[in-house]
């Protein structure tokens, strides 16, 4: 691994740093613990979460299913150069997921397994309190935390609050990027960003409204022998899947020491 930090790292430790010591941006500074609290117990109507099956998603077809599912659902530009890449979904080492996790006695192979990662969509998200524009926030009717890049200045505030370097940033145009059919158009209808502004995973709300699961859970379940690598429910449904199978299997989430509350769920 290179000694020189990615701008994913670089940003996934400030967050950590802000979170941890209080201290950093200004925005951050106005937001008391007495807040925070009263953001936790207000919570949502209802919560959408994801659980992601650690040793199933080890099969590369089920990775790939997944991000170019998202891919397409979204429009998501394909930048090779590092630095530059957008993320919605996408996977990095056990060791890097779980750092907090892991010690001198994890087996190595653990360490390197490969781990779907995208935003968690937190019970109590720090991206939302330093946006200055509004254009992050958190849906009170199911918990989802939007993105909206008209609003969106650049600022990167909320890329430095995620402690899950989550976000991605357009330092160009993404729209030459996007793979079009013969006749010019974009795999979807949904909108393209500009350079300048700030994206990321949406839970697929757009699918949401129409009664449809994330497209990443929709293809990951179709790969042959990962029926159940991805499972999508409202956490507030004691018999919905999600929080059946957080009952009945052992689950991790990550960096809960922080307070976030993140909403993905891995089943190790």
């Amino acid at each position: 691994m290179s000694e020189k930090k990615s701008r994913r790292d670089f940003l996934r430790d400030t967050s950590a740093a802000v979170l941890g010591a209080g201290a950093g941006l200004p925005f951050l500074a106005t937001t008391g613990c007495e807040q925070l609290q009263d953001h936790n117990l207000r919570g949502s109507e209802q919560q959408w979460a994801m659980v992601i099956d650690v040793e199933k998603a080890k099969d590369p077809a089920v990775r790939r299913a997944c991000a170019e599912a998202c891919r397409r659902e979204h429009n998501i530009p394909v930048i090779e150069e590092p630095g530059d890449e957008i993320h919605w979904i996408w996977d990095e080492t056990f060791e890097h997921v779980f750092e907090d996790q892991v010690h001198e006695h994890t087996p190595e192979e653990l360490m390197e397994t490969p781990v779907l990662v995208l935003c968690n969509h937190c019970t109590n998200p720090p991206c939302v309190r330093v946006c200055p524009t509004k254009a992050t926030w958190k849906r009170e009717s199911d918990g989802i935390v939007m993105m909206d890049q008209h609003r969106c200045i650049g600022c990167r505030y909320c890329m430095a609050a995620c402690p899950y370097a989550a976000r991605s940033f357009n330092w160009r145009d993404p729209r030459p990027f996007i793979e079009t059919d013969s006749e010019g158009n974009f795999p979807s209808e949904y909108p393209t960003r500009r350079r300048g502004v700030v994206e990321k995973c949406n839970f697929c709300a757009e699918r949401l409204r129409d009664g449809l699961q994330p497209a990443c859970v929709e293809a990951a379940n179709q790969v042959p022998g990962a029926e159940g690598v991805l499972a999508f429910g409202d956490l507030t449904d004691p018999d919905s899947e999600v929080s059946r199978i957080l009952a009945e299997q052992k689950t991790m989430s990550r960096r809960v020491a922080l307070g976030t509350g993140p909403n993905v769920y891995y089943v190790v």
